[in-house]
């Protein structure tokens, strides 16, 4: 037993799950904390928003795999926090958020827990759609325990984001701890058992279709299963698309990489898709910017459907086989059962029709060479050949994710980070700090769209003090891309708040944070600009200026399926 405060307990109790950093931003509420903090070795980034605090620790959890924690004061600090949360959520990523609440259980007149106090906010309520798990301490005694159990829920099983919130008088009480006993939540039980039975009806399954086609989700990432997904792709010859979450589990130069599907998927993807007659669909929940339409999504194929999470089961779409399991037990266990057969490269006739498809497909899904202009695909795909196998790109969310989904090639897990199920515009930068602090030695680039970036370019102040050299590359056209794409489409060009106006000076903005800014105007200006922004040892903000006509193709028009591609300009 060690007598400390409530305070300085929490800070043991982190320091003991490995934590070596912090995001975040103090406030009345967790000024205890921060006090601990001072005497610990933990490193706290000071953050300029909450919410770049919530979204840096997320891309911290999903470039490292492990927890990415955040910290805020009570009332607008933890509110400030919910966005970043509900990204987290939506994406399963393994995000604890610690939050300060105002006196809850001081035993005289001092409390203040329902007295709608200065800065009280029911942080806990606000969340619980929003967070696997939600507690508020409420004996001092409890916060190790407590600790434990937070991370262990946000990190097994399905991950996703945990919220535990400390009122002020628990932070300064003191107690006798013991930081031995392991988490207890008796109704959490994330381990599952292997279905052996439905692997091996899945792999006759697999075995007796013509045209068989993988679908890798976001869990194949999730679950460290990329290698086991090749290993059965290659063994039986069989193609793979990806959803834009499963970007990289698969290297998008191998011969069976198809690409994204869904609403602004490659068109071979698209394509293919519709020609299997059987989907093993692993990690991936079917949402409506990968099926397009649910109820007509690959109505006249079986679909084997892989997934941890029982929820995600014909939530969606009707499947003929599914299998809740994790992905890499389930995929190195249905290779055993297949190598066991004795069968290989059964499917050589859809191999070459694939083969046909990518080639004939080739100058739309960007896997030809791009022409020499200073258009979206031409950049990227030059961003690509400088940037090493390992870098770490984040987007943000618009008209520049969906180019980088289309064109920007990942070539291993954990190298695309993105706001999938929330769309969140703002994401991107400082996700990318988050995943440089997790990954010092690898580059990360955040591909920007002005009016993404514009959203949270306030953590550049963060990016310069903390000495975190992140790269933003920004799409500048002045205009809200993708709604303004839309408004062209569907609404007869008639645009409505779309037009930036006067953005600011990207270059000029940088440097008065103290960061590195260069415009470009070519692509050889782009390659050297990417060059010295890697040799930097401060942020570097890179201004490419494109059409503010500049569209994204292919595209599948809400409410229409998969086989209703548009290809060309409007």
């Amino acid at each position: 037993m060690t007598q400390m405060s409530g305070a300085k307990a929490l800070i043991e109790s982190l320091e003991r799950q490995k934590i070596t950093e912090i995001f975040g931003l103090p406030g009345g509420a967790v000024l205890p904390i921060y006090d601990a903090l001072h005497d610990s070795k933990i490193r706290h980034i000071l953050c300029r928003h909450e919410q770049g605090a919530a979204h840096a620790a997320d891309g911290y959890a999903r470039a490292s795999g492990k927890a990415g924690v955040c910290m805020a004061t009570s009332g607008p600090g933890a509110t400030n926090l919910v966005t970043g949360i509900a990204t987290a959520y939506l994406d399963s990523s393994p995000v604890v958020a610690l939050t300060g609440q105002v006196p809850a259980f001081s035993h005289n007149t001092s409390y203040m827990v329902g007295r709608d106090a200065f800065q009280e906010a029911d942080i806990v309520g606000i969340t619980t759609p929003i967070t696997k798990y939600g507690h508020q301490v409420r004996k001092i005694k409890e916060i190790p325990q407590m600790v434990k159990t937070g991370f262990y829920v946000a990190t097994t099983g399905r991950p996703g984001p945990v919220l535990i919130d400390f009122p002020k008088d628990i932070q300064t009480q003191t107690a006798d701890f013991d930081f031995t006993k392991e988490p207890k939540l008796p109704g959490y039980k994330p381990t599952c058992i292997i279905d052996e039975l439905g692997l091996k009806k899945a792999a006759q399954m697999i075995l007796e279709a013509e045209r068989p086609i993988i679908m890798s989700g976001g869990g194949v990432i999730i679950g460290n299963a990329s290698q086991e997904l090749i290993q059965l792709a290659e063994f039986l010859s069989i193609p793979v698309v990806t959803t834009l979450m499963g970007k990289g589990s698969i290297p998008e130069t191998h011969p069976l990489a198809l690409g994204d599907i869904g609403m602004h998927g490659t068109t071979a993807a698209n394509k293919l898709i519709i020609e299997a007659d059987l989907i093993l669909a692993v990690g991936t929940r079917f949402s409506d910017r990968s099926c397009a339409t649910n109820d007509i999504f690959c109505q006249d194929k079986k679909i084997i459907h892989i997934d941890i999470d029982l929820a995600e089961i014909e939530k969606n779409i009707d499947v003929h086989l599914p299998i809740v399991g994790d992905a890499k037990c389930c995929l190195q266990m249905l290779y055993k059962i297949i190598i066991d057969q004795l069968k290989k490269n059964k499917h050589t006739v859809w191999a070459k029709r694939v083969k046909q498809v990518k080639e004939e497909l080739c100058s739309e899904n960007g896997i030809c060479e791009a022409d020499d202009s200073l258009k979206p695909k031409a950049i990227l795909k030059t961003l690509r050949g400088v940037l090493p196998a390992n870098a770490i790109a984040t987007t943000e969310v618009g008209q520049n994710q969906m180019w980088a989904g289309l064109f920007f090639k990942a070539l291993q897990p954990r190298t695309f980070i993105t706001s999938g199920g929330l769309g969140t515009m703002g994401f991107g930068f400082p996700a990318a700090i988050g995943a440089k602090v997790a990954c010092p030695d690898r580059e990360v680039i955040d591909i920007a769209g002005d009016g993404s970036f514009i959203m949270t370019e306030h953590e550049l102040a963060c990016a310069v003090a903390e000495d975190i050299p992140v790269m933003v590359m920004v799409f500048n056209n002045t205009v809200l891309g993708n709604v303004a794409q839309w408004q062209r489409m569907l609404y007869n060009r008639r645009y409505t708040a779309v037009d930036l106006g006067k953005v600011p000076d990207f270059v000029k903005l940088a440097e008065a944070y103290g960061a590195q800014g260069i415009r470009i105007q070519s692509l050889q200006e782009l390659s050297k600009a990417v060059k010295t922004a890697m040799k930097s040892k401060i942020a570097t903000v890179i201004d490419v200026p494109i059409s503010p006509e500049e569209n994204i193709f292919p595209m599948v028009p809400p409410g229409r399926s998969l086989k209703e591609v548009i290809n060309g300009d409007l």
